[in-house]
């Protein structure tokens, strides 16, 4: 297809199907492609058949799955009400169109809105609801008004909900007002620690809450303060707000909140994965101090950047919390003064792909938010901090707009995984810090279709496979793209995970059992007769299949190979032997149980032998 055509079809975004177009099974798929030949291009159909693939294969299993999906989206900031307003009526109107509408364009389904000013606004002045002379104080609130956002913010906001209706929206602000703060300043400084002050800003927050629900915008989540650990804004609004002084917050509010807004839900900490060295170290475990306090029974859970870090913070804190929620909130692309627009687009795409789209969603976030929804060509207009951000769409000196990588990269999940979505199963190779593997999610949406997407991190083109109970198909992406596949067919499996809990495998096969298939054990050696991997399950176990999954690392599984169980470790009975053929190997026998599980290779080749995922089945 000739690239015009291409971006017709783009421009012109088709519904996602509801129904298989035949009787056979088949995927549908979307593909966007670094250099802008694709861009969310619907390319034919791929069916599923019953010949098992020798290919890396993403086995999802959708009787596995994880955390609810919220929606995914980005921040109509001060700035890009001011860049949208400024179209022309139908220019708008097909923009917002674009943005938010599900069936013409990518569905954008969560929007995080500055309560106040930012750095990017486009106003000479930063501002917050409840300003007052210098000097002065407002502890009645008397002043508060919503004002400012009636004239562009609000009917952007009105309008998305109108294209979305299912679109979620979360508050956060970057400062109080300048007569809460020690500096009386709207740029740095922090909270005055005076009950007078938490109490004056809990009624600020509810009443934000209330004037926006009025104004016909609920408010379903609301963090305390963005970034609190950004002790030196960059000539923009910003507060540093210390653990002691967020719970103190958090306990003035949650009281209030519950009664003015019982859907609003609070969100503690909203920032980096890590803490950045400029932000000092002292409170490193910030996310855990706040969830670990009794203040915490107020909160739904915590938020999330990307500016440092890695998206496994929000695992590790899942893991120590699992009861409580995690929200990726804010990432934004950027670019250099010099970079050409095809580097730009190329870097952007490949980097969400692996740290927003699936690092963030494999990493138990139930949303993916960039930054601005629209910028200029400057990536303004903005007052202090980002000069280099860019946003899903860029408007043009000309009126134009045009769609930046980050609106492919959310439409990849927006578009195609919808609100109340469970993420599901599925094993990836990739990881955020690139190994030139394929990376993935898969998602349960509440239709029960499945949409399941897919990055290839390398630059060359890769063959990978998808299973899904005992169908599968094949299919290459080109170097750096990024591709959904959605099916509505149901692929039962007579099979039922076994869960390793407990387990340990030797000689240093931790990496093999460790349900990552991004990771894996191997013999470092050219494969040799007697080699072996031993897997204690700590108990006697039942299964009727052996899965040996040597992931994306090519060639690397055992040409030959024994399976044998022990009840001891010691006296070892074999059940099956055959021939490897490609990267995963089921070995099906019948109903075993036994403690002890031993894969050996029996023969000889110049690969190492690697085995990223070992599972059982019954």
């Amino acid at each position: 297809m000739r690239r015009t055509a291409i971006v017709a079809l783009v421009l012109g975004l088709t519904a996602v199907p509801t129904a298989e177009a035949s009787s056979a099974p088949e995927a549908s798929v979307w593909v966007t492609t670094p250099d802008r030949v694709e861009l969310m291009h619907e390319r034919p159909r791929v069916a599923f058949g019953t010949t098992p693939s020798t290919h890396p294969t993403i086995v999802v299993d959708p009787d596995r799955s994880y955390q609810t999906v919220d929606g995914f989206g980005a921040s109509i900031t001060d700035s890009s009400a001011e860049v949208l307003a400024g179209l022309s009526p139908a220019v708008r109107a097909d923009t917002m169109r674009k943005l938010f509408d599900p069936v013409r364009g990518i569905g954008v389904s969560f929007l995080r809105q500055p309560v106040g000013s930012s750095d990017f606004t486009a106003a000479a002045e930063h501002y917050t609801y409840d300003d007052v002379p210098a000097g002065q104080t407002d502890f009645a609130l008397e002043h508060f008004s919503v004002a400012h956002d009636e004239a562009k913010i609000l009917p952007l906001l009105r309008e998305a909900k109108r294209l979305n209706p299912k679109l979620k929206v979360m508050a956060t602000p970057w400062s109080q007002p300048a007569w809460m703060k020690t500096n009386d300043s709207l740029v740095g400084g922090q909270l005055k620690d005076d009950p007078r002050i938490y109490d004056a800003y809990a009624r600020y927050l509810v009443k934000f809450v209330q004037a926006y629900a009025k104004a016909g915008v609920p408010i379903d989540f609301l963090s305390v303060q963005n970034e609190p650990q950004n002790r030196k804004p960059d000539a923009y609004p910003g507060t540093d707000m210390p653990v002691a002084a967020q719970l103190k917050v958090i306990e003035a509010l949650g009281p209030k909140l519950r009664i003015a807004s019982p859907r609003t839900k609070i969100l503690g900490y909203d920032h980096n994965w890590a803490t950045h060295p400029n932000d000092g170290t002292a409170e490193a475990d910030y996310p855990y101090q706040i969830l670990r306090d009794k203040a915490a029974k107020w909160l739904a859970g915590t938020a999330y950047h990307c500016y440092y870090g890695d998206p496994s913070a929000q695992t590790a804190l899942h893991n120590a919390f699992p009861d409580k929620g995690i929200w990726f909130t804010e990432c934004s692309g950027s670019k250099g003064a010099t970079d050409p627009p095809a580097k730009v687009f190329s870097d952007t795409l490949r980097w969400h792909a692996r740290n927003v789209v699936l690092g963030t969603t494999r990493n138990w976030a139930r949303s993916a938010v960039n930054w601005n929804i629209a910028l200029d060509s400057t990536g303004g207009p903005h007052n202090g901090g980002c000069g280099t951000c860019t946003g899903l769409v860029t408007v043009r000196p000309d009126g134009s707009v045009v769609t930046d990588a980050e609106y492919y990269t959310i439409g990849h999940l927006s578009k195609f995984v919808k609100p109340g979505a469970r993420r599901i199963a599925s094993t990836s190779f990739g990881t955020t810090g690139w190994n030139g593997q394929i990376m993935d999610a898969a998602f349960r949406n509440p239709d029960g279709s499945t949409a399941l997407v897919v990055h290839n991190e390398n630059d060359d083109p890769r063959t990978f496979a998808v299973n899904v109970g005992n169908r599968t198909f094949e299919y290459t992406l080109p170097g750096g793209a990024l591709a959904t596949f959605t099916w509505t067919t149901q692929h039962k499996s007579r099979l039922d995970l076994v869960p390793l809990t407990g387990a340990t495998a030797s000689p240093d096969g931790a990496l093999a059992i460790d349900d990552d298939a991004s990771t894996r054990w191997s013999n470092n050696a050219a494969q040799a007769p007697g080699q072996y991997l031993q897997v204690d399950l700590g108990r006697r176990k039942d299964f009727r299949r052996v899965a040996i999954d040597s992931g994306g690392n090519l060639g690397d599984y055992a040409r030959t190979w024994e399976l044998s169980v022990s009840d001891d470790g010691t006296s070892w009975r074999p059940v099956a032997s055959g021939r490897g053929v490609g990267q995963l190997t089921n070995i099906d026998v019948r109903r075993t149980s036994a403690r002890y599980v031993r894969i050996t290779s029996t023969g000889a080749a110049s690969n190492w032998w690697s085995i990223a995922d070992f599972r059982l089945y019954n």
